[in-house]
């Protein structure tokens, strides 16, 4: 007589325990992309933002070796000619190679670009923390910010100007003193909810320093969007020299600018549109290239936007 199979309580025999065979993995294995170029493959935007601007600055740097005329100097034999093998670009009315004028040009929007950033940053960064964590100091210096950007970034970077002369440092001074209110807003408001989280009671309660305390838990904090931030900044900086150059407010005219070269063409702009099209498109690319990599930062340091592949 055949022995009777063993039943556990769920029901299930021996015998199916044995006949049943393991399952294959329904999804094939993820392979883990590590490293740098793990990094740039998660973060399309980064990659494609920084790889243009960082074309653009080594387009700047060895501007020298890439081209093959002196961007300031005058052929008045030669003016307004169109693109060929020898004139890239072409020429403008007064005989210049378009194409050393806006490798050149580079120079100016970058330098522009990343000073105001910078600057812009580590002064609203200052005034955002002072702001945010020292309540009596909190209602003065919001209300002069508040002032400030009551007014368009152009038209106060346009009033500053009138009351100096046209040159890169005080075009990079205007529209700084123009983008600072926007920065100390920002950073007010990310202290403001980090001066009441636990860590930071914690920490006056233990008899800290308020230099202390905001050097150690208020800054680290305030790193990433200001990084962010900072890009959009460099961005829109240098849209806003390219319009004081275009209407005659931003650097002299004897300094190739991307917005000077288009001031310059737009009187002929109907006949010879590619002196205005190829800064224009320069500027344009430079642009959305910041903007890109801005986006890209913002959704990588964002816990609650990171792309996770």
């Amino acid at each position: 007589m055949a022995s009777a199979s063993v039943i556990d309580p769920q029901g299930i025999t021996a015998a199916n325990v044995a006949v049943a065979a393991p399952m294959g993995d329904i999804m094939p294995p993820v392979k883990a992309r590590r490293g740098f170029w793990g990094f740039l493959y998660r973060n399309p935007s980064i990659a494609i933002g920084g790889t243009i601007v960082l074309l653009m600055v080594l387009m700047a740097i060895f501007a020298p070796l890439l081209t093959y005329a002196d961007p300031t100097a005058l052929a008045p034999a030669r003016r307004t000619r169109e693109p060929s093998a020898m004139y890239w670009f072409g020429t403008d009315m007064l005989g210049r190679d378009v194409y050393s004028r806006v490798i050149y040009g580079a120079r100016v929007s970058l330098i522009v670009g990343f000073s105001v950033a910078v600057l812009a940053s580590v002064i609203g960064l200052t005034i955002g923390l002072v702001s945010g964590f020292v309540r009596w100091a909190d209602s003065l210096v919001m209300r002069v910010m508040d002032g400030m950007m009551s007014i368009p970034p152009i038209l106060l970077a346009i009033a500053l100007m009138a009351l100096t002369r046209g040159s890169v440092q005080n075009v990079i001074i205007a529209i700084t003193i123009a983008e600072v209110p926007r920065v100390s807003r920002l950073v007010r408001g990310v202290v403001l909810s980090l001066r009441e989280q636990p860590y930071v009671d914690a920490a006056v309660a233990a008899g800290t320093r308020t230099p202390v305390i905001i050097w150690r838990h208020i800054l680290p904090n305030t790193i990433a969007p200001m990084t962010v931030q900072a890009t959009f900044i460099c961005a829109s900086a240098m849209i806003v020299e390219s319009i004081l150059s275009f209407i005659g407010a931003g650097t002299p005219p004897i300094i190739p600018s991307w917005g000077n070269i288009m001031a310059e063409g737009r009187a002929l702009w109907q006949v010879k549109p590619y002196i205005v099209f190829f800064p224009a498109l320069f500027l344009s690319v430079t642009v959305l290239a910041v903007n890109l990599l801005g986006d890209g930062l913002r959704d990588t340091l964002d816990p609650r936007m990171a792309k996770r592949i």
